[in-house]
């Protein structure tokens, strides 16, 4: 059976113990001088120097590969300025490039994410337990979400510097077993700001 090729990000899922993520998730910052838009299920990192007057943390979309440190993933935006937006069903999709906003952020360290795999790697059975890094993609404004993946160039030399360890498959009937390409897996990130000892910190 083929996988549906559907890209979403970094989609939060549980924590590591097994417990139901219960949708907790904390508001970050996106200055208005910052160019690039952002979707539900992109990977973000915070900028330390552009928080908001009031302290509150700003962010970027991450950087792919080894040693860029990652505090969650976008699950929500904050509709700014027009508070009827948060009564109807018109809240945004996505948050757009070059806007003053407010986004809600799953950067609790002890989650596990949804991700698909880029189609890529031959041993695909043997992931799980392996260290691997993000792939970055292009976000749809008509859906929302994210288009980033996460890489079947998997390792196993104990390299924490790779942005995501490979936890399991995701048990579910849509996603085949023995796995294939475009598989949808559990991951944990390992390059953490909020973790002790993350570079980025």
């Amino acid at each position: 059976m083929a996988n549906a090729n559907v890209a979403r990000g970094l989609i939060p899922y549980r924590h590591f113990d097994g417990s139901v993520w219960n949708g907790s998730v904390n508001m970050y910052y996106v200055p208005v001088g910052y160019a690039t838009a952002l979707y539900i299920g992109d990977p973000v990192t915070m900028l330390h120097t552009q928080n908001d007057a009031n302290g509150i943390p700003g962010v970027a979309i991450a950087t792919a590969g080894a040693g860029n440190p990652i505090v969650g993933s976008v699950v929500g935006i904050v509709a700014g300025g027009n508070p009827t937006l948060a009564v109807t069903r018109d809240l945004p999709i996505y948050h757009p490039a070059s806007t003053a906003q407010y986004i809600l952020v799953a950067d609790d360290p002890t989650l596990t994410f949804l991700i698909q795999d880029d189609g890529t790697g031959t041993t695909l059975n043997q992931w799980p337990g392996g260290n691997t890094n993000l792939v970055s993609g292009t976000g749809s404004t008509t859906t929302g979400y994210s288009g980033w993946l996460m890489s079947g160039s998997v390792t196993f030399t104990g390299d924490t510097t790779k942005q995501l360890k490979v936890m399991r498959l995701l048990d579910q009937p849509d996603n085949a077993q023995p796995p294939t390409a475009n598989a949808k897996w559990l991951v944990k990130i390992n390059q953490h700001q909020l973790a002790n000892g993350v570079a980025g910190n």
